[in-house]
């Protein structure tokens, strides 16, 4: 085990909606056996964190520190940890898992049932609220990892830090998306949003042997990037007073064969739906996108939902997607086990995760960071958080 640490950290500390700083906090201790304290080098802000940020999460409580996006070094090791030692370069996804329980045992990792008060609704996550068990996060020089024999991975020595902190959510999480879809050869693959999920999502898809990939957005230097890195057609819904009807005449009038859910919960395009779920917080999220999905996709086919909602009622069409037939598949994604075969997609040079990468934000410039991301500045697409101590 490494000498004691230093008191006191830098951390992202969550004051309320909108309102978020950097603090000195406790450096997180070892507090059981199977714990490892990780120095982190890499962090990231995702989009689902804007979803705490808007105060749009129950139970995000004041004082939290954000983050389920990051990679680091390890510091220090509780006495049962067999896996790791100290000064291993690790990613940790994510999920919070034991790696034993009954969904553990079948690969749903995101569905563990023993590190969550609320496990019966979700898993546990890091930095997400009270929720999702209470577990700060990542914007910070140091995190606790619990079950680290478990959950952190060794990042291949080929592969470089930008790249690695995007395999702990955005990258697994897009390619799970096109996964869900069980697309087959040649279908046509709707997705909606792009942003890093959506672009992911959309440039799997054709890994997964997509005959055509349309990507919708409402902002153009994302649609842009889904044409630059996804390679797909894209489609700008408030040029068209009905998006549902121009996809359908673009796919012969059936409809697409699958469409992906990558917007979550504060899609806009309705402005009842975003305002009663966004802004008032009487759903919860807005269900525009993933109506569009079930509007989109034609009889028979799939919708994915890999976008992030709350856990209160949501008005979506679902007498639609049942009379047309339609598979619903959707989860928190199981990261690790996607890990294997994207460390061949990367290493081959399928495509390299940190080309969608924008910004690189001091840990200390946090609360900037999150603005610009918020409002969708200077075309931030993904920001990556860099601790000054990495």
């Amino acid at each position: 085990m490494s000498t004691a640490l230093e008191a006191n950290m830098h951390a992202m500390v969550y004051r309320g909606p909108y309102r978020v700083r950097v603090e000195k906090k406790d450096i997180p201790k070892v507090e059981h056996p199977n714990d490892a304290i990780v120095r982190v080098t890499r962090a990231a802000i995702c989009g689902s964190d804007l979803h705490l940020y808007h105060g749009m999460m129950p139970d995000t409580r004041v004082g939290m520190t954000f983050g389920h996006e990051f990679i680091g070094v390890v510091h220090e090791v509780g006495p049962s940890v067999e896996t790791l030692s100290v000064g291993d370069r690790v990613m940790v996804p994510f999920n919070v898992f034991c790696g034993t329980c009954y969904f553990c045992a079948r690969g749903l990792y995101s569905n563990c049932h023993n590190v969550n008060p609320n496990a019966t609704a979700v898993g546990g996550i890091y930095g997400y609220s009270h929720t999702c068990g209470g577990y700060d996060g990542g914007q910070a020089e140091y995190v606790r990892v619990p079950f680290a024999d478990v959950g952190p991975g060794l990042i291949p020595d080929w592969m470089d830090d930008d790249d690695a902190v995007l395999f702990t959510d955005a990258l697994p999480t897009g390619y799970f998306g096109a996964q869900l879809g069980d697309i087959v050869e040649g279908d046509v693959v709707v997705v909606y949003g792009s942003g890093p999920v959506g672009l992911f999502a959309a440039r799997s898809a054709w890994l997964m042997g997509a005959g055509r990939v349309i990507v919708v957005d409402h902002l153009d230097y994302r649609l842009e990037k889904a044409r630059e890195f996804a390679h797909a057609e894209t489609l700008n819904f408030t040029q068209h007073d009905d998006v549902v009807r121009h996809l359908k005449h673009v796919t012969e009038g059936l409809g697409s064969d699958v469409v992906i859910d990558a917007v979550g919960a504060e899609a806009d395009g309705n402005l009842t739906q975003h305002v009663t779920s966004a802004k008032l917080k009487l759903q919860g999220g807005s269900p525009v996108a993933l109506n569009w999905a079930i509007d989109t996709v034609r009889k028979g086919g799939t919708v994915a939902v890999v976008g992030a909602y709350g856990p209160l009622f949501s008005a979506v069409k679902f007498g639609d997607a049942m009379n047309k037939g339609l598979t619903l598949r959707m989860n928190q994604c199981p990261v690790k086990r996607q890990w294997p075969r994207l460390f061949e997609h990367v290493r081959n040079g399928y495509f390299k995760p940190s080309d969608i990468v924008t910004h690189h934000v001091p840990l200390e410039d946090i609360a900037e960071g999150y603005h610009m991301f918020s409002a969708k500045l200077d075309n931030c697409i993904k920001p990556l958080v860099v601790p000054s101590a990495a």
